[in-house]
C-alpha cells in the first residue's frame, strides 16, 4: 500500500477543496506519486547568508555541486531572488521555531514547523517561504493557511508581535518572481467556516487512507511516468 503521510499545515491548505472526495483523490495521487525532492538546501543557504555571512558566490558553488540536474537548476533559479530580498539584512538574532501540531479533526494532527525567525531593531520577522513554481496558495486556501498560522502564533507570547510575511517564489509567465505577501492584508476565515473547511479535509484524508488500503499499489515504473514536477517537497514541512 502506498504511504499516505500526514501533510504539513501549508500543504493542508494547498490541497484543500470544498469536497472531501476531491481532497481524497488529490491525496491518493500524491501518495502514489510522492515528491522527488525538497527545498531544504535553500533554508541552509538563507542561514549561511544571514547568520554566517558566507559570500553569495560561495553559497552558489555549494548548490552547483548537487549531482541531480533538475534539483540543482530548480534551486539556482530561486537563489538570486533570495539574495535580492535579503541583501543588506543583518539580523540581531536568527533562530528556528519549535515544531507544533495543529488538531484538524478526528484525531488528525498536522505539523507546523516554521523554518526561521529573526529580529532586527526590536522587530521580530517571521518569513514563510513558498517555493512552489505553479499554483501557490491563493484566495480561500491562503486565507485558511494564514488563519491557522495566526492561531498558532497567538498562542505563543514570544511570537505574537512577529511580522508574518509569505514569500511567494512562484513563476509568472514562465519565470520565477518574488511576491511578498503581508499576512495582515489577508482576510481571515471565520471560526465556523474554518471548522467546516478542516472537517472536509479530515474526511478526505481518512477517505484517502481507506482508498489506498483497498486498491493495490501501481508498479514503480507506472508511478514514475505519472510524476508531476510540481509535487516537489509537497509533504515536507521545511519545503514549501
Amino acid at each position: 500500500m502506498a504511504d499516505l503521510k500526514v501533510p504539513s499545515l501549508q500543504h493542508l491548505a494547498r490541497n484543500w477543496r470544498n469536497d472531501a472526495n476531491l481532497v481524497m483523490r488529490i491525496l491518493v495521487r500524491l501518495a502514489r506519486n510522492p515528491p522527488i525532492f525538497n527545498y531544504n538546501p535553500l533554508f541552509a543557504a538563507v542561514r549561511d547568508l544571514l547568520v554566517l555571512g558566507v559570500p553569495y558566490q560561495q553559497v552558489i558553488e555549494g548548490i552547483r555541486r548537487i549531482k541531480r540536474e533538475d534539483i540543482r537548476l530548480n534551486l539556482l533559479e530561486v537563489m538570486p531572488l533570495i539574495r535580492d530580498h535579503f541583501v543588506g539584512v543583518s539580523p540581531d538574532f536568527f533562530q528556528g521555531v519549535e515544531r507544533r501540531l495543529y488538531p484538524v479533526g478526528r484525531g488528525l494532527m498536522v505539523p507546523f514547523e516554521p523554518p526561521m525567525i529573526y529580529g532586527i531593531g526590536g522587530q521580530l520577522y517571521f518569513p514563510w517561504f513558498s517555493f512552489w513554481r505553479r499554483n501557490p496558495l491563493a484566495k480561500e486556501r491562503l486565507s485558511l493557511f494564514v488563519t491557522l498560522v495566526d492561531e498558532i502564533i497567538l498562542q505563543d507570547p514570544d511570537l505574537e508581535d512577529a511580522r508574518f510575511e509569505v514569500l511567494d517564489f512562484s513563476a509568472l509567465d514562465g519565470e520565477r518572481t518574488l511576491k511578498i505577501i503581508d499576512a495582515r492584508e489577508i482576510p481571515r476565515v471565520g471560526d465556523r467556516e474554518k471548522q467546516e473547511m478542516l472537517g472536509i479535509f479530515a474526511e478526505g484524508y481518512f477517505l484517502a487512507q481507506s482508498e489506498l488500503r483497498r486498491q493495490p499499489e501501481e508498479p514503480a515504473e507506472d508511478r514514475e511516468e505519472k510524476r508531476d514536477s510540481d509535487q516537489l517537497g509537497l509533504f515536507d514541512e521545511s519545503s514549501t
